[in-house]
């Protein structure tokens, strides 16, 4: 059963990990860019909005590149605050200017100092670490670092500590880190391994995980996220949040009667 299960997912991943994917997903957002700080920064704004219709991220993303003229490290970088009063009346859902006003702030903190986002993630790492779990508490407590940091902006970056599945930044880790040459995850970051990344998981990977028996927990909550992966692990211990191609494609696009779902629960 379970053999069948792996070559079924390995199925879907192939169907789903190619550049045809990509127009209709956030990532395609990154993949507007060639500079690795422009992917980068991107990606991250990609990921955070990514909550609710695929389209209206998308739309919404490409709003605040405009706003950022195109070269988002650039406007990091140099902004003046003449530049910033375009993002006043910029909203996504709960993500206001407030929110974006910080996030540019923190940004032009960080790669005033460093190169890469990358660091960001790495800093509260230690290196016997099996997953990304201390990178993710160690970037929330860095994010926030700044002084004055605005109370409500809080609740844009999850953290294991709060019991977050951290859906949206483990979306754009897998982005960062894995590095197939399917043209569709970027690859550009090294210091984290593609066997320490934590699947995303939302309703729509949480549902279809739920019908294989691949996840027991009722919450779409962090330790939902470490079992889902920890059974993935067992198909590709190098690389199993590529698995979430698969979870979420059918997820999103297959229709119920499209996968035999019983005949390849596994048995716990």
């Amino acid at each position: 059963m379970e053999k069948n299960l792996k070559k079924e997912l390995d199925k879907k991943v192939k169907l789903y990990n190619q550049p045809g994917f990509i127009k209709d997903d956030p990532i395609s957002i990154p993949h507007l860019f060639s500079k690795k700080q422009d992917i980068e920064i991107a990606g991250f704004f990609a990921a955070i909005f990514s909550w609710g219709n695929r389209t209206t991220i998308i739309n919404k993303s490409k709003e605040l590149l405009q706003l950022m003229d195109n070269a988002p490290h650039d406007f990091c970088l140099l902004h003046n605050s003449k530049a910033l009063k375009s993002f006043e009346k910029f909203k996504h859902r709960t993500f206001t200017a407030t929110d974006l006003l910080y996030f540019v702030e923190f940004l032009k903190f960080h790669y005033s100092t460093y190169d890469s986002l990358e660091i960001a993630f790495t800093k509260g790492m230690h290196k016997k670490d099996k997953t990304i779990e201390n990178g993710l508490k160690g970037f929330y407590d860095y994010f926030f670092s700044l002084p004055d940091v605005p109370q409500r902006t809080k609740k844009h970056i999850a953290s294991p500590e709060k019991n977050s599945s951290c859906k949206r930044l483990n979306m754009f880790l897998r982005w960062m880190v894995r590095n197939d040459n399917k043209g569709v995850d970027f690859g550009i970051w090294k210091n984290i391994s593609p066997s320490q990344l934590i699947c995303p998981i939302d309703v729509h990977v949480a549902r279809v995980s739920k019908q294989f028996n691949l996840l027991t927990r009722n919450q779409t909550d962090w330790n939902a996220a470490l079992e889902l992966t920890a059974y993935l692990r067992t198909l590709d211990k190098n690389d199993p949040v590529k698995y979430d191609f698969a979870l979420f494609g059918m997820g999103v696009s297959d229709k119920p009667s499209a996968v035999n779902y019983s005949a390849l629960k596994i048995i716990k």
